[in-house]
């Protein structure tokens, strides 16, 4: 993990006192270091192979699928189970029993010992028991307004409107991707030693990456036995900009909070592109680049639907800024500060949405500067007590570090509106009302701002008693601060530690909470069903398995696929042509 005091930190970072507040960091979009980016970018470079090895699927689409990913040093295997699932049971909940498809990702060869097992364990999920080689396990429900729309098109010989696709932008989402040793499945240690898969979440987005490939080729199946003769494939175009959905709720905000060292170094890994790519000169050519790219994004948030009115309004004044983003660009001619004075004007001229897609861009031009950052994402996790510590020396680290949460206000009714707890019923984090809703006896401790500050609060009174006292005093006249001691002497020396919000505040949206963790996974067409939980898309855009190991295709063109654009597909072209194979 990176300190503050780190020689590698480029010296126009910006402050943290800006970057994390949660407004901000809730306006973020999916950038190169996106996690989905990163993942597909090492696919393309190394020329990773999936192929089909099993499609054993009967005239509804229920069975078994396998594909294999080959990489330079190793194989795995991705097993997909669909089967029947009735209207009652189809559910988006984290407790639902029953899903359209469950799959799993393995290493290694799956021999018939190994596919029996997983036959009888994955599609129970949480109430299987894996074996150590699965390293991912995930279920996802089907958007049936696609498929049977998506279906009955193909079967008919045509094309489907890609303004379906636009408008849900997936035949799939998942409810939940699970790794890191959960069910009896191989353990974080095991993957951060695997070369493959040492980048955070890299696993489940792979996972994820073959579940939309097996959607493709089950709408195609669908298709091809409603119409044997008639039924055509679906267009390669469309197959790109066919994303995978996910269903997510407030279950995001407990792993923000949870773990503050790993989002220091996914803000920080940011943050130092940003800012490498603040420092390089503007010309001709990356003056034109830009305006490109913010006319793309202009296009792909044009084409962003959602029936969240909220949503809807900051879509709208996004796309109002970057209109004006555009038209900046176009009175300002390329010159050696402009980057510079393009954010210092944004600053003061358009939303924080819009703000922060500049600042994706200019990360986006400068592919070249990522140097080995996507590799310095993770760390080891581990919050260590400095008992030996003045209690001066930590009140005066938290009025430093940590005024921020300073202004939490103990006999506010508005600092402490929301409380956090876990449902027993429904295992599920809940957000409620603070004396007007049940579940406040069963209170999580997410809120570290006021956490915080009621431990300076009492260490300001103990400093009045015992002014040359230890860390180690205090604990011991306060042994429930201890973790929270050890959160601040640990976070306090990181560039991006915190966080800048009270959780508990009236005004908190956690919608801004999913959102930060989202932008990082690298998640598009963010649609918010309630104040509480949304549907994203991943992937969409994405190169297909059968381009990233053509050697015709150069690198930086299977790349440059962020902001994806509704294709332009006339009515009844059925032209299967790809940039490589077709399948």
């Amino acid at each position: 993990m990176i300190s503050a005091t780190s020689a590698s930190a480029p010296n126009n970072l910006r402050p943290a006192s800006e970057v994390m507040k949660l407004e901000r960091l809730g306006s973020m979009f999916a950038s190169r270091l996106s996690f989905v980016r990163s993942l597909m970018r090492k696919m393309i470079t190394e020329r990773w192979q999936i192929t089909n090895t099993v499609f054993d699927l009967d005239s509804r689409g229920h069975g078994l699928a396998v594909y294999r990913i080959t990489t330079p040093g190793h194989c795995y295997h991705c097993v997909i189970f669909s089967r029947d699932l009735a209207p009652e049971q189809r559910s988006d909940r984290v407790i639902a029993e029953a899903w359209d498809v469950t799959f799993a990702l393995v290493e290694g060869e799956v021999e018939s010992f190994l596919l029996e097992q997983m036959a009888a364990n994955v599609p129970l999920q949480e109430a299987g028991r894996q074996l150590p080689r699965v390293i991912v396990l995930s279920r996802a429900n089907k958007s049936l307004r696609n498929f049977s729309q998506f279906a009955a098109s193909l079967a008919a010989g045509q094309q489907p409107d890609p303004a379906w696709l636009t408008a849900v932008g997936y035949l799939y989402r998942t409810t939940a991707v699970y790794g890191n040793g959960k069910f009896g499945m191989a353990d974080f240690a095991r993957l951060e030693r695997n070369p493959d898969f040492n980048r955070p979440f890299a696993a489940q987005m792979l996972a994820v990456y073959v579940l939309r490939q097996f959607s493709i080729q089950q709408l195609n199946h669908l298709a091809k036995v409603q119409a044997p003769e008639q039924a055509v494939p679906l267009h390669p175009e469309l197959q790109r900009y066919l994303g995978v959905g996910n269903s997510t709720g407030l279950g995001m905000a407990p792993f923000l909070i949870n773990h503050p060292q790993l989002i220091q170094q996914w803000v920080y890994g940011r943050e130092r592109a940003l800012a490498s790519a603040r420092q390089q000169p503007a010309n001709e050519q990356t003056h034109t680049k830009l305006r490109a790219l913010m006319a793309r994004a202009l296009k792909h948030l044009q084409q962003t639907r959602t029936e969240d009115t909220d949503q809807t309004l900051r879509n709208q004044e996004t796309i109002g800024s970057v209109v004006e983003v555009i038209d900046w660009l176009d009175r300002t001619p390329a010159h050696h500060a402009l980057y510079e004075e393009l954010i210092n004007w944004a600053l003061t001229h358009c939303s924080l949405e819009a703000q922060e897609l500049i600042n994706t861009m200019l990360i986006e031009l400068y592919p070249e500067l990522l140097g080995g950052l996507e590799d310095e994402l993770g760390c080891r996790e581990s919050m260590d007590l400095q008992p030996d510590m003045k209690a001066r020396q930590l009140k005066d680290l938290i009025d430093r570090k940590f005024s921020w949460a300073l202004t939490y206000r103990e006999d506010c009714p508005e600092d402490n509106y929301w409380f956090w707890y876990r449902s027993a019923e429904k295992e599920e984090p809940r957000l409620g009302i603070r004396g007007t809703e049940s579940g406040a006896e069963k209170e999580t401790a997410l809120a570290v701002g006021p956490r915080i500050s009621r431990c300076h609060a009492k260490l300001e009174r103990f400093l009045e008693r015992s002014p040359n006292a230890m860390v180690v005093e205090f604990l011991m006249a306060h042994p429930e601060q201890k973790e929270c001691v050890r959160r601040i002497q640990t976070m306090g020396d990181t560039p991006y530690g915190e966080i800048r919000a009270n959780l508990w505040h009236r005004n908190m949206k956690p919608m801004h909470l999913l959102r930060t963790k989202l932008s990082f996974f690298g998640a598009s067409r963010f649609d918010p069903k309630s104040d509480r939980w949304v549907r994203i898309t991943l992937f969409q855009g994405a190169p297909l398995p059968s381009e990233l190991s053509n050697p015709e295709l150069p690198p930086e063109q299977l790349d440059d696929w962020g902001f994806p654009l509704e294709p332009m597909i006339a009515a009844g072209e059925n032209d299967q042509v790809l940039r490589g194979d077709a399948q």
